[in-house]
């Protein structure tokens, strides 16, 4: 995904507004049209008592990778429903989400999401989702 530094500094400045973005330390990575890479790194008071990244977390990164990703192209939305699949447990040094665009329509917009946990630069794919707007 080639990333405008423009528009990637105007989504990290778009995402430090939200306190919830900061407590995460929700980073983004990468944009393009239709397309968003963000990142988290792991901390203990995301976790659930197995020790894997909490799923609310889960669900939280991939709302918001489909949330810009569809941004990019519709505006500003916001979820109507979402749905995840958990392939495995979520545990890793950081976490990245790549959102996607999948259709805009006039009424609703489509996104889907792929969730990695990261360690030692060797990425796991750990859930997907499909918010729609």
């Amino acid at each position: 995904m080639d990333a405008d530094s423009t528009a990637l500094d105007r989504f990290r400045a778009f995402s430090a507004t939200a306190p919830f973005n900061l407590w995460l330390g929700l980073e983004p990575v990468s944009v393009g049209e239709g397309e968003v890479e963000i990142r988290i790194a792991s901390r203990p008071d995301m976790t659930q008592y197995s020790g894997f990244l909490h799923a609310g977390i889960v669900g939280a990164m991939i709302d918001t990778a489909c949330g810009f990703a569809a941004s990019t192209v519709a505006g500003r939305l916001i979820a109507s429903h979402y749905s995840v699949d958990f392939l495995s447990p979520a545990v890793g040094e950081s976490f990245i989400a790549r959102g996607r665009l999948i259709k805009a329509g006039k009424r609703q917009v489509f996104a889907r999401a792929e969730l990695f946990a990261e360690t030692k630069g060797v990425r796991k794919l750990v859930a997907v989702g499909t918010p729609y707007s």
